[in-house]
């Protein structure tokens, strides 16, 4: 089996890491289609990081397992040339020049496109010659990505990249990731993780939503919004029903709003106003139910 047969560049199933008694990821099933760009979202301590560790085999699974571009990880060269990962703290020789940085990763990667990394970052007025700690922390951003990209990997593995950047820097490296993306022609598929939503939104077309080490969603963006209502109704209106399941529940003095998933495409109602949602509110419903039942434990 391989990517190109089943379609699918990440698939897990039941896949979980367990420190001691805890769980930071459990029973974890997601399927992200070959060429797609996934948001991976959730609180701290969701089990985002963990995921992608294990994804890139620098942790090994309790539980279940994992199938990556049709193989299971592992840290064999044939394996890690096809994936890039970029670690949330952009893992940098502050020493080194860039040009250096370039040169190293040529020397270790057979698959190496230098062409594609130095009209990258020229493109972007960084200095080839400036020490990597002299850089501004969005340009070590962009670094760490032409890096990423000149693997020529099938598999882009992206830890809070833009958590610690300015609006100005987060909106250039989203610009290069789309055009990398599209460069590609769907053979490259993204896993980026991240809090902030409406920066995401603007690039991704899947979603991974994990909340206490579980995956809660993980589909398209379109469907997820397609199968996702808010219903307005009468004060103290929230009979349970089969045509919906309930995410999040409000009431306020004259009125009732619950955020639905729809078990029926062509759900209608006469006592319910129906609205179409967006993905902060949906995320944010999900995040809201998980806190609010550990609460209660």
């Amino acid at each position: 089996m391989n990517a190109g047969e089943t379609g699918n560049a990440i698939r897990t199933i039941g896949l979980g890491k367990r420190y001691g008694s805890f769980w930071a990821l459990k029973d974890c099933n997601i399927t992200i289609p070959q060429g797609s760009v996934a948001a991976l979202v959730g609180p701290n301590g969701a089990g985002k990081s963990t995921l992608l560790k294990l994804l890139v085999d620098l942790s090994s699974p309790s539980a279940g397992n994992a199938m990556v571009l049709g193989k299971i990880p592992d840290q064999t060269a044939a394996y890690l040339s096809q994936i890039g990962y970029l670690a949330q703290e952009i893992p940098l020789y502050s020493q080194m020049t860039v040009a250096k940085h370039l040169a190293m990763g040529e020397h270790l990667d057979a698959n190496w496109d230098n062409e594609l990394a130095v009209s990258h970052l020229k493109e972007l007025k960084i200095p080839l010659d400036h020490l990597v700690g002299k850089l501004s922390g969005g340009q070590r951003a962009q670094v760490g990505l032409a890096l990423a990209l000149a693997k020529k990997p099938k598999l882009l593995l992206l830890d809070e990249p833009v958590a610690a950047l300015d609006p100005l820097a987060r909106m250039e490296f989203l610009t290069s990731l789309t055009q990398a993306v599209a460069t590609a022609s769907g053979e490259l598929t993204v896993v980026m993780s991240s809090h902030l939503l409406a920066d995401l939104e603007r690039v991704c077309d899947h979603l991974i939503l994990l909340t206490t080490g579980q995956t809660q969603l993980c589909d398209s963006i379109d469907h997820i919004i397609d199968t996702h209502r808010l219903l307005v109704g009468p004060h103290n209106e929230a009979n349970a029903s089969p045509a919906y399941t309930i995410i999040k529940e409000t009431h306020a003095a004259n009125e009732t709003n619950l955020l639905v998933r729809l078990n029926k495409e062509d759900f209608r109602s006469s006592k319910w106003q129906v609205h179409e949602t967006n993905i902060e509110d949906i995320v944010l419903a999900y995040m809201e139910q998980t806190r609010d039942k550990g609460d209660e434990l």
